[in-house]
């Protein structure tokens, strides 16, 4: 006797939908407190995340590309801790978009709990920014771990609108695809293991997440306008060459963009696509 799962190709797919439905309506009915508490840690596990990029690839003498993967590996260390400690981050809440399709949150709800873990997101992220700042990293290795990082902070402000916002959809689908194939597995080990390529494939490819900047661009800013002139004079730059590394900038031409281009990446094209091949295969199981 076939089974249903036998027959239907789909079957496994749509398991792993209902399984993002659920994963994103629990999202919404924790409370705004249990919420922004677990998106501050979010923002802080992301900052980490970055601070093991910047200094696994300073110094590098590795080629390009083995040095943005050496990066993109450390970097995963981030989405994993998010995963396996259940904390909230922004650009996995937009999968929400299928517990809405689906009529199980209202839309307020919904955009209510993607702000609270989005300000959550931005506190800790600046939380670890100040810890960073305080405890000294960015003279590290003669300065030149300051140095790496802000160039990759002035690098982020660089991109023209379209290209930030499509970076931000590109990097998003990889962080929600990760995202959406541990619901494969319930082993912690396994999970982790699943998140590892797709993170490193959108940090190496330099994608854009827009929490992952709410960390990066403001260190650029801080070591770019508290750093003493004497970090600058013995790296043999000027200050004057950061003076673009401004608020505004990084909000205009970065985070606006990118946090666009993320909504449309995980929460349209990974979550209501998802949503609609259910949906279609559903109908056709019940026409046959």
């Amino acid at each position: 006797m076939t089974t249903k799962t036998e027959s239907n190709p789909f079957a496994s797919a749509l398991s792993m939908s209902k399984q993002a439905e659920q994963y994103g309506y629990a999202k919404v009915q924790k409370t705004p407190a249990q919420s922004f508490g677990l998106a501050m840690f979010a923002g802080a596990f992301i900052a980490l995340a970055f601070v093991f990029y910047i200094t696994v690839t300073t110094g590098s003498s590795a080629s390009w590309g083995t040095t943005r993967l050496i990066g993109g590996l450390a970097f995963s260390l981030g989405l994993m801790l998010v995963v396996i400690c259940g904390a909230e981050l922004f650009t996995s809440t937009v999968l929400t978009t299928l517990a809405w399709a689906q009529g199980r949150v209202r839309l307020g709800a919904m955009l209510a709990c993607w702000g609270r873990v989005y300000l959550g997101n931005l506190i800790g992220s600046l939380v670890m920014l100040a810890l960073i700042m305080v405890a000294g990293m960015y003279l590290l290795d003669g300065g030149h771990w300051g140095l790496n990082a802000l160039k990759i902070a002035q690098h982020k402000i660089h991109h023209n609108w379209a290209q930030a916002f499509v970076l931000g959809i590109l990097c998003n689908m990889l962080v929600c695809l990760g995202v959406w194939m541990t619901f494969a597995s319930k082993e912690a080990m396994a999970r982790t293991i699943m998140l590892i390529l797709p993170v490193a494939m959108f940090v190496s490819s330099g994608f854009e997440h827009c929490i992952a900047n709410m960390f990066m661009v403001p260190l650029g800013i801080a070591i770019a306008h508290f750093a003493s002139p004497e970090f600058f004079t013995a790296l043999g730059v000027s200050q004057a060459q950061f003076a673009d590394l401004t608020v505004s900038n990084f909000i205009t031409a970065n985070l606006i963009p990118v946090t666009l281009g993320n909504i449309v990446g995980g929460g349209v094209i990974v979550g209501l696509g998802n949503w609609f091949i259910e949906s279609k295969a559903m109908h056709d199981d019940e026409a046959a």
